[in-house]
C-alpha cells in the first residue's frame, strides 16, 4: 500500500522526469496499438475493373446503373475518378443479371469497380491509375458505337485503346514482379441507336485504325533521326501486336496472353443491355 501512495504522490509531483514519461505515454502507446493491430489484422484489397474510354461513351452512366440495378443517373462529363463495391457471382453455371448483384446468395466475389476520367487533357488521370492500380484483373474500354464509323470519332478512340494496349503488352512481357495479363472488353456502347455499327463492324473499325496508327507510329520513329543501330529495338518496343505484321488484328495479343474481346451493349436505353458485359466482368474477377 506504501509502495502504491508512494507511485501516485510521484506521478502527480511535478517534475522533469513525470514530463518525460508523460511524452513517451502520449506518443508511444497509439505507435504500439499500431503496430499490434497491423500485425494481427489481415488487410485484403479487392478485385480491380477499371472503366476506360473516350468521353461520351457512357462509361459513368455504366458505372451508376451497376451501382443501383435500376437505372443509370443522369452524368456530366467526369472529371476524376470515382469507384464503387459490387458483388459479382462466381457460380459457372449462374449468369447473374446486373439488376441482382446484390444477391450475395451462392458464391461470389467482392471487387471495384473504378470509372475514370475520358478527356483527352485528363487521360493522364486515367493511364496513372491504370499503372497503380492493384489487383487489377479487367479492364473495360467504353467506346460509342453510334459514333464508331466516323473518323473524327474513331481516330482518337483508336490511338487511345493503342496507348492502353501497348501498355498491357508491356506489362505482361515485362520481367519484373508486375508482369501481369489483364484481359480487355471493349464495351461497344449505344446499340439501341439507329446508326451504331454491329460488333463485328466496330471491331475491324478499330483494328484497321490500329494498323494504320501503327504504321504512322513506326514512320514517325523512322523520322526522328534514331541511329541505326536502335532503330530496331526502339520500334519494336512500340509495335502493337505481331511485330512486323501488316495487319493488326485482337488475336494477336493473345501472344502476350491478353484477350480482347468486342461486345454490343446499351447503358441508356429503355431496358438496359449490359449483361453480357456484366457476365465478362464476373468471370474474371
Amino acid at each position: 500500500m506504501t509502495t502504491f501512495t508512494e507511485a501516485v504522490d510521484f506521478l502527480l509531483t511535478p517534475s522533469l522526469t513525470v514530463m518525460v514519461l508523460g511524452v513517451i505515454v502520449i506518443i508511444g502507446a497509439p505507435l504500439i496499438l499500431h503496430f499490434i493491430l497491423a500485425s494481427s489484422a489481415t488487410y485484403t484489397v479487392p478485385p480491380t475493373v477499371l472503366l476506360l474510354g473516350p468521353s461520351n461513351t457512357g462509361k459513368t452512366a455504366l458505372l451508376t446503373l451497376l451501382e443501383r440495378g435500376t437505372q443509370p443517373a443522369q452524368t456530366h462529363t467526369t472529371q476524376s475518378t470515382q469507384s464503387v463495391e459490387l458483388n459479382a457471382s462466381t457460380d459457372s453455371d449462374q449468369k447473374m443479371s446486373f439488376r441482382n448483384h446484390e444477391d450475395s446468395s451462392g458464391t461470389y466475389t467482392k471487387f471495384l469497380l473504378i470509372d475514370t476520367p475520358g478527356h483527352g487533357k485528363l487521360r493522364n488521370i486515367a493511364m496513372g491509375k491504370l499503372a497503380r492500380s492493384e489487383k487489377l484483373k479487367a479492364v473495360v474500354f467504353a467506346v460509342d458505337a453510334s459514333s464508331i464509323g466516323e473518323h473524327d470519332f474513331l481516330a482518337p478512340t483508336a490511338a487511345y485503346l493503342y496507348d492502353l494496349l501497348l501498355f498491357l503488352q508491356k506489362k505482361a512481357s515485362s520481367k519484373g514482379k508486375d508482369k501481369a495479363s489483364v484481359p480487355v472488353l471493349i464495351a461497344a456502347n449505344k446499340m439501341d441507336l439507329f446508326t451504331a455499327l454491329p460488333a463485328t463492324m466496330v471491331r475491324s473499325n478499330l483494328e484497321a485504325e490500329l494498323t494504320r496508327i501503327r504504321a504512322s507510329r513506326s514512320k514517325g520513329l523512322l523520322d526522328t533521326g534514331v541511329g541505326i543501330d536502335d532503330i530496331g529495338s526502339e520500334e519494336q518496343d512500340g509495335w502493337l501486336g505481331e511485330y512486323g505484321s501488316d495487319k493488326f488484328t485482337f488475336a494477336q495479343m493473345q501472344e502476350f496472353d491478353i484477350d480482347v474481346d468486342v461486345i454490343g451493349g446499351s447503358v441508356m436505353s429503355e431496358k438496359a443491355d449490359v449483361d453480357k458485359w456484366w457476365w465478362w466482368v464476373a468471370q474474371r474477377v
